[in-house]
């Protein structure tokens, strides 16, 4: 059994410990609340313009702008998002799984892979893996993410698609539900209006004719890229609350256990200083009883 000097280091130790993950706790918490009204706010935005995306490619007015345009996938860019820290919980391996199943299966289908990664543990996963591409590396990006870095990544990724690099663009990132729930999952991005309509019932009956001014082109030319946008934006804000919303429960869970273990090593010091009163005495008595 170890000494009441070791058990009293050590609970030294595991107290220190949980006031780290206690303060990690509290940051991720209010970097949650933050994302969590940011994703929320842009949410039926982003959706809007995924189903907008999705009617016009419908309609046949998109057959020959260069972002609607279908081919046989031979290529593939992977927009790879995950955090540029670890103590997330599962966040960054639930994503990487992701990530892996989506090469295997193109793989399997003899489609080459270009990756483009956001967070600097993607950076890390994906340079790690044999035979991967990586064309670019973003780190550090505001949970707000936008400006400069946030353009450069739509921006190569639509003029790939568009000079036939590649044939599809695919997001790689978690889906935010709900604070205690997060899906990794992939979105297909390019080519634009391929994903299925929210309501398609409801979308139906609203429908309207439509009018273009000052003529199709111009008018896909200057929407179609923003609403693409739009969904890549949304991922990135996904992402964002939904690694605060892990790491806050990860921190929380190790900031339990911390509390757990404090208490049974207390239990065990008690236990340890108890034997050596009881032997003490012992040790007296039997003294007294000797001179005796």
């Amino acid at each position: 059994m170890p000494s009441t000097q070791q058990l009293k280091s050590r609970i030294r130790s595991v107290k220190s410990t949980k006031q780290i993950t206690k303060a990690m706790q509290m940051v991720a918490a209010s970097k949650m609340r933050r994302s969590q009204d940011a994703t929320k706010a842009s949410a039926a935005y982003a959706l809007a313009a995924n189903d907008l995306l999705t009617y016009l490619a419908g309609q046949g007015a998109t057959d020959d702008h260069p972002l609607f345009v279908k081919r046989a996938i031979k290529s593939r860019l992977i927009i790879l998002i995950a955090a540029d820290k670890g103590l997330a919980g599962a966040y960054n391996s639930n994503v990487y799984r992701k990530y892996i199943e989506l090469l295997q299966r193109d793989d399997d289908r003899g489609i080459r892979n270009h990756t483009i990664t956001v967070g600097r543990k993607a950076s890390q996963f994906a340079s790690r893996l044999r035979d991967t591409d990586v064309i670019g590396s973003y780190d550090d990006l505001p949970d707000h993410p936008g400006g400069l870095t946030f353009h450069t990544i739509l921006n190569s990724a639509c003029d790939m698609f568009r000079e036939q690099q590649v044939d599809a663009v695919t997001v790689v990132y978690t889906h935010f539900i709900s604070s205690i729930t997060q899906e990794a999952t992939w979105m297909r991005l390019l080519p634009a209006g391929t994903a299925p309509l929210s309501n398609p019932e409801e979308i139906k009956n609203t429908e309207v004719e439509s009018r273009f001014e000052p003529d199709i082109p111009g008018v896909l030319d200057a929407v179609a890229l923003r609403l693409v946008g739009s969904r890549l934006f949304q991922a990135l804000l996904d992402a964002r609350a939904s690694e605060h919303s892990m790491r806050m429960l990860a921190m929380k869970n190790a900031t339990d256990n911390a509390n757990s273990l404090v208490d049974d090593l207390t239990l065990e010091m008690n236990k340890a200083r108890q034997a050596a009163i009881t032997q003490e005495l012992s040790e007296i008595s039997a003294g007294v009883e000797a001179m005796k």
